[in-house]
């Protein structure tokens, strides 16, 4: 049976601005995570424990996920009052010009204890920006969706993932080709920090010749925006927030579980070459673009509400495997392992885009999406790769997994929250 393309041409620049965006997203958060998990450690937090080093290295990489629900309200505020191109492009511009910075960043031998301040400070700025940007981008595809086609075009800046995380993937395997570890330590990880300033660039260029949504438009015509829409959003729609927040949980936890921490454990306590697990990982990450397709058709022939409870089931599987796998020695276990759980991913995350945005009104979408997509990244993203080398030191790596159990009862658990649409959420 033919695939009709037509509502995807109509809408190419539309779906394009979309993706490009989340694909800045995850490219600026995977390589700093890759360098957190490679370098960022001895060259900016000196201890004589290459554990103690790890451990602050990733904290830091977890402050982005503090920073983003605070981005998440002041971006949703101005999304839900003045439009959602505009803010989207803001949210760009802070993300990208954050994430260029680290490149030019002076190491703890160089200027002491100012150089890991610095690293947070700009670490945070990615946070901040960060935590605009997908809601936003998702409102972007979503409310310019014609009828049943909301999950597959939600889709779009789900698939910003794996195109930022193959971005990354391949631009460190590339240097871990060219260069020595030594050089690699010295100046190569500053490199695919200065090439997110092509990315950006790309982004913004897409993202400034587009127009506003309908939803937005038309919610303007009816009706003036909201004064504070966090402040509405607690007081009416605090239960739907909730269940968003859960709701993600899962999906974090997967991703950095099976990118991040993963490397970092897998090249250091287990002993894999690092050349050869970015390129299994690099494959594996495909599986995960293969799970969002799948979800979303899925979620328009079904429900979105089906898919993600599929999706949290299979997420509580595949902790179970997950850790053995990863310990098995086996490249060939290993990557059926890491593409099992990244094809789990893509069905809790693949139909976010659209079972998050209809969980609120127009009128207080931006920050609704926005903050409780953001507040699940802080249970399921930032502390993942904290919580799984803990896990790790004192059950082995057979135990990192369980993490990932408790994440998709917890997604599981938000999505039972409202089995029924909330009490003023909108259908598009």
């Amino acid at each position: 049976m033919a695939v009709n393309l037509a509502p995807y041409r109509a809408h190419r620049r539309i779906l394009t601005a979309s993706l490009v965006g989340t694909a800045v997203e995850f490219y600026d958060f995977y390589i700093y995570g890759t360098a957190a998990a490679l370098v960022f450690g001895p060259l900016f937090f000196p201890s004589e424990s290459p554990s103690a080093q790890l451990l602050l290295s990733f904290m830091s990489f977890g402050l982005a996920f503090f920073a983003r629900p605070v981005g998440a309200i002041v971006f949703g505020h101005y999304g839900d009052r003045i439009g959602r191109k505009s803010t989207l492009v803001a949210s760009l511009m802070l993300m990208g010009a954050s994430t260029l910075l680290i490149a030019f960043l002076p190491t703890y031998a160089m200027v002491g204890w100012v150089a890991p301040l610095l690293l947070c400070i700009l670490r945070f700025g990615q946070g901040f920006g960060l935590g605009g940007e997908w809601g936003g981008a998702a409102l972007l595809a979503v409310e310019n969706a014609p009828p049943g086609w909301r999950a597959r075009f939600g889709m779009a800046p789900q698939l910003g993932a794996p195109v930022g995380f193959i971005a990354a993937n391949g631009l460190f395997l590339l240097l871990g080709l060219w260069l020595s570890d030594a050089d690699f330590a010295a100046w190569g990880w500053r490199i695919p920090f200065l090439v997110s300033a092509v990315l950006v660039g790309l982004g913004l260029w897409v993202r400034l010749k587009i127009g506003e949504t309908p939803a937005f438009a038309e919610a303007l015509e009816k009706e003036a925006p909201v004064g504070v829409p966090i402040g509405e959003l607690l007081r009416h729609h605090l239960v739907a927030t909730l269940a968003g927040t859960f709701a993600v949980v899962a999906c974090f936890a997967i991703f950095y579980l099976a990118t991040a921490f993963a490397l970092a454990h897998g090249t250091t306590e287990l002993g894999y070459p690092k050349e050869q697990f970015l390129l299994i990982q690099l494959g594996a990450i495909l599986f995960m673009a293969v799970g969002i397709v799948f979800a979303g058709y899925a979620s328009d022939a079904s429900s979105t509400q089906k898919v993600l409870t599929w999706g949290c089931g299979a997420t509580v599987l595949v902790g179970f495997l997950f850790g053995p796998s990863l310990a098995s020695g086996s490249w060939f276990i290993v990557g059926l392992g890491l593409a099992a759980a990244l094809f789990v991913m893509g069905l809790v995350y693949g139909p976010l885009g659209a079972w998050l945005t209809t969980l609120f009104p127009v009128r207080v979408r931006y920050t609704g999406a926005s903050v409780a997509f953001n507040l699940g990244g802080i249970l399921g993203g930032a502390m993942a790769p904290i919580i799984a080398q803990w896990l790790s030191e004192r059950g082995g790596t057979a135990t990192v997994g369980l993490y990932l159990v408790l994440a998709g009862a917890v997604s599981w658990g938000g999505l039972m929250m409202v089995r029924r649409a909330p009490r003023g959420a909108a259908r598009l």
